[in-house]
């Protein structure tokens, strides 16, 4: 079943004469249950795309389909429901608020959409006990670890049923220890808990972790690379393959994949 599905997805910026054109003709299709991550160099469309994606961006002509339903039609004053209720979110530096506790961080999407109480407490209870952070919830961001704020983070993404979660650059900001406990909580959202994910990330390492791999150059798909049945050091070794034939890797090979 296609959940997200992009045609022929074209992004200027600008005005003629100086027009720069950041999506060329980008077209691809994402399965429910896929993990999927966007690699490219800097400048690829790799964060316009994303922004199309999530509705924030327009693009300048294509179709975009959600689940079948066109984005490009919705309303602009429908727009942010339509966020909250179909797309989850992992960002770099997670965003959680500190006056809010865990437990209030992750319930946080669904008490906006007005889900009833009883269901919320117990579908957070749920989410963080499969993440690990059951014994959390009644502290503060500040008040645990990082490990634990990525998965609160996680949980935050995935609590409404998103249809799709959108992870721009999640291991960014993070050390290598820090990347891996993310990648591998990104992995259980995607097999136990049949999340689908789309994953924006410059880093060879949390791109082994998905299930596919589409590579940007110059605004359009290059090269798409499926794990199948490799282990994920074998998928680790293609990826750094091309991404050395786009122009080579600056990113950080860790000891152990």
């Amino acid at each position: 079943m296609c959940i997200l599905e992009a045609i022929d997805i074209k992004k200027d910026y600008g005005v003629e004469p100086n027009i720069t054109r950041a999506l060329n003709g980008l077209s691809f299709r994402i399965a429910k249950g896929e993990f999927v991550g966007i690699m490219g160099a800097s400048g690829s469309g790799k964060t316009t795309l994303l922004n199309c994606i999530s509705s924030i961006d327009t693009p300048t002509s294509g179709q975009i389909y959600l689940d079948g339903k066109d984005l490009l039609d919705i309303k602009d004053r429908d727009l942010a429901r339509f966020r909250r209720e179909n797309f989850g979110f992992i960002l770099q530096d997670f965003n959680l608020l500190d006056t809010l506790t865990v437990q209030e961080n992750i319930a946080l999407a669904l008490v906006i959409n007005k889900v009833d109480t009883k269901k919320v407490d117990l579908r957070v209870h749920e989410i963080a006990e499969r993440l690990g952070i059951g014994d959390v919830l009644g502290k503060y961001p500040y008040q645990v670890s990082g490990g634990q704020k990525q998965r609160c983070a996680c949980a935050r993404a995935i609590i409404n049923q998103p249809l799709l979660i959108l992870a721009d650059e999640p291991t960014g900001a993070l050390d290598s220890g820090s990347s891996r406990i993310l990648m591998e909580t990104m992995q259980e959202m995607n097999q136990s808990l049949r999340a689908t994910i789309l994953m924006v990330t410059h880093d060879a390492f949390s791109a082994s972790y998905a299930s596919r791999i589409l590579f940007l150059r110059d605004g359009t798909v290059y090269r798409e690379l499926e794990r199948g049945d490799q282990t994920r050091s074998q998928f680790f070794g293609q990826i750094l393959a091309i991404l050395e034939d786009l122009g080579g890797y600056s990113g950080c090979i860790p000891d152990s994949v």
